[in-house]
Order: structure tokens, then C-alpha cells, then sequence
């Protein structure tokens, strides 16, 4: 069996931690069984959600012997139904895809850069700040372009 150490740093690595273990107040993990570790977010949240539709515990007062709110228990319960138990994982915030980078800059970036091929990403940034009002880093200028390069398509910054 792996130590309490190595399953905390494993915990951790996978961002299943819970992050106030201190609040499960949950008779299962109160009682000292060693199977039910309130450091496990993911057995927690699912722990909760079973506690309500198996044994009808009231959303509210699950959520919070669980250490949660109720739009957490909701959103806990939408990431199961979608995904199982990988969706109990906390999702990282932000966007998920390039969403100032659309299809219609990229183009303009594609037309600066045939005009003038001595163009770089910083560059490249400056002019769609200046032309469209978009601030974005010369990163994501880069990244953008690759994608388009590797579809198939030809740019170089």
C-alpha cells in the first residue's frame, strides 16, 4: 500500500486534491476507515453525488457535510454524467482554444506577412493591435501561425 506522502504528491500531480479536506464532515470519512480520504477530491465529489441520488440526502445538506455549495454539487454532477470520473477533475480555467485568433486574423496576419516576409511575431502583434485593436502576445502569433503551416497552409513569421 503507498504511503500517505505518496499519495499525497500523487494527488497533487493530478490536481485531485482537495483543497479544504478539512471541511468533508461526511460520517465515511470522520470514522477513521483509511479508504475514505477526504484529500481525494475525486472520491469525495463522487462520494457526494452517490450519498444524494443512492440514499436521497437532501443536495444541500450533501454538498455541505461534503464541503461543497450546491452549484458545486451541480457542477460535480453534470462533469460525471458527461465524462465518469475523470470528469470530477478540476478543469482549467480560460479558454480552451485561440479564441482572439480567429480564422479572419490569422488571414490578415497571412496578408502582412506576404507584403512583407521580415515581419516577426512581435511585429506581427504591434500591427493587429493597431489595425484591429486586439492585443495579443507575440506567443500566440506564433502558435497560430505553426497551426496554419501545419494544416498545410504557408506562413512564416
Amino acid at each position: 500500500m503507498a504511503s500517505p506522502e505518496d499519495k499525497e504528491s500523487t494527488l497533487r500531480r493530478h490536481h485531485a486534491r482537495n483543497p479544504k479536506p478539512d471541511a468533508v464532515r461526511d460520517p465515511a470519512f470522520t470514522a477513521g476507515n483509511p479508504f475514505f480520504d477526504p484529500r481525494d477530491l475525486v472520491q469525495v465529489k463522487y462520494e457526494m453525488l452517490r450519498k444524494v441520488r443512492h440514499e436521497g440526502e437532501p443536495v444541500s445538506r450533501a454538498a455541505s457535510s461534503f464541503g461543497f455549495s450546491r452549484p458545486s454539487f451541480y457542477e460535480a454532477r453534470t462533469g460525471f454524467e458527461a465524462a465518469g470520473l475523470p470528469g470530477l477533475l478540476p478543469q482549467q480555467p480560460g479558454p480552451k482554444r485561440a479564441h482572439k485568433l480567429s480564422v479572419e486574423v490569422v488571414a490578415e496576419l497571412e496578408e502582412a506577412l506576404a507584403a512583407d516576409p521580415t515581419l516577426n511575431s512581435s511585429q506581427l502583434a504591434e500591427l493587429l493591435e493597431q489595425r484591429l485593436g486586439l492585443r495579443v502576445h507575440r506567443r500566440s502569433v506564433e502558435r497560430a501561425l505553426a497551426r496554419q503551416r501545419k494544416k498545410g497552409l504557408q506562413a512564416t513569421p
